[in-house]
């Protein structure tokens, strides 16, 4: 870790009534001498005056955590100070200008608190999916994962491939004696128990990384069905230009709506056709991308026209929607398709129950630890390959070491997701099962 102290606005920035200024680091208690105040007593608030060579800069409340009881682990101060570009130029100007301090880097204060063991590497990730978090499903699964939710189900697994390959590791100390069928049956289903459930728990539809990230939806079809209309009555505004002219969307244009509490990225692509010019086709061709790539397709045509008829065959499981009914009132829609008129805002809603109906169904998590980014899914899939290779190297009677080796690299593979790598805990377990020494 490095020695300096680090410093950094805490709060929002921009104009504010009350900033916040961190202030981390082995001499951070410094903070006193350098604006000419007493530290209060330690967690507790006090007002103080900030005076920079006598002058007074602000008057504002200070905030002492002593180390270890601080988020980094270190000595903290915090100053709390009016918000105002004046204030905080003078305030951090002041701190800048003590040897040995600077400002901090992106997440450095996280980062401080992970090495000095605060928080393990999914806590110290959620603490930035809590900041970032847009809707209330995000600020939940944020919460979960901060409070160790996730953590303490992969130290479980890894507890476990621990307390194993301990057994496997006693049964090469002593290779003289004859390992009991049983172990070696006890041994194979704690493999295969572990295996098929990280398999169950990885098995969950992306959940987790589509909650963080966003469900993408792609709003595609031919020209002119009415997708860009589609699009601003979802966004609330006129995100997309409209037109009566085919092709006038030749980019995508990506909205950000909050569902019933869950994240969705709505895109407005161009019309799916022979392009006529490179512009157009360079549309067509991210449109065709983007619902590639899509996590749902809202497939738009007009109920007027025949383009449906010459479409492509969507999964069930993504929404068609025919629009403009207003302009044929004998128009039936073929189920589970909406029949819809932005223009009348006919059918609008049932169409965006369903869509909210479907981005619960790949999002809602329910309270529960999920995988959030691709590395944890990585680690736990590298995990269960691991345990399979042991699986299948103690049933056709390879050497221990072999299965043992798995055995590691599938709890180390575990222990990168939290940051806990760590072999000390084997021996720990060898030591309080085995009585090695006897």
């Amino acid at each position: 870790m490095s020695g300096d102290t680090i410093f950094a606005l805490a709060s929002a920035a921009g104009r504010s009534g009350v900033a916040v200024v961190r202030i981390s680091g082995s001499d951070a208690a410094s903070a006193a001498r350098l604006f000419g105040f007493v530290l209060p007593a330690p967690r507790r608030a006090a007002l103080r005056a900030f005076r920079d060579d006598g002058e007074l800069v602000d008057r504002g409340l200070v905030v002492w955590f002593p180390a270890p009881g601080s988020y980094t682990g270190e000595d903290v101060v915090e100053l709390h100070v009016h918000g105002g570009r004046a204030v905080l130029e003078r305030t951090m100007g002041v701190l800048a200008r003590c040897p040995g301090w600077r400002h901090a880097e992106p997440g450095e204060f996280t980062r401080r608190a992970f090495l000095a063991g605060r928080l393990d590497l999914t806590a110290a990730e959620a603490v930035n999916d809590l900041v970032v978090a847009q809707t209330e499903a995000q600020r939940q699964a944020a919460l979960v994962q901060l409070e160790g939710g996730l953590a303490r189900r992969l130290d479980e697994w890894a507890e476990q491939i621990q307390y194993l390959r301990a057994h496997i590791e006693a049964w090469i100390d002593f290779p003289d004696e004859e390992i009991p069928e049983t172990a070696v049956n006890a041994a194979l289903d704690g493999l295969c128990r572990m295996r098929l459930e990280m398999e169950t728990f990885a098995d969950d539809g992306r959940r987790g990384e589509r909650l963080r990230d966003g469900l993408r939806v792609a709003v595609v079809g031919p020209p002119n069905a009415g997708k860009s209309s589609l699009v601003n009555w979802l966004a609330g505004r006129d995100a997309a230009i409209v037109s009566e002219h085919a092709g006038t969307t030749r980019d995508v244009i990506e909205v950000h709506l909050d569902l019933a509490g869950f994240p969705v990225i709505v895109a407005d692509t161009a019309g799916l056709r022979t392009a006529r010019d490179s512009i157009e086709a360079e549309g067509v061709r991210r449109a065709q991308d983007w619902a590639d790539h899509a996590d749902l397709r809202v497939l738009v045509f007009d109920a007027t026209g025949d383009h449906h008829r010459e479409t492509v065959v969507f999964p069930e499981s993504d929404l068609v929607v025919f629009n403009k009914i207003d302009l044929d009132p004998a128009f039936e829609a073929p189920r589970p398709a909406h029949a819809t008129s932005v223009r009348s805002g006919a059918g609008l809603q049932p169409f965006l129950r369903s869509l909210t109906t479907l981005a619960r169904e790949r999002m809602d998590v329910a309270g529960r630890p999920v995988l959030t980014r691709a590395r944890h899914r990585a680690a736990l899939l590298a995990t269960i390959g691991h345990l399979a290779a042991a699986q299948a190297d103690l049933e056709r009677g390879a050497g221990l070491e072999i299965v043992a080796e798995h055995a590691r690299a599938g709890a180390d593979a575990l222990g990168r997701v939290t940051g806990r790598v760590d072999v000390e805990q084997l021996l720990d377990v060898i030591f309080r099962d085995f009585c090695i020494g006897k």
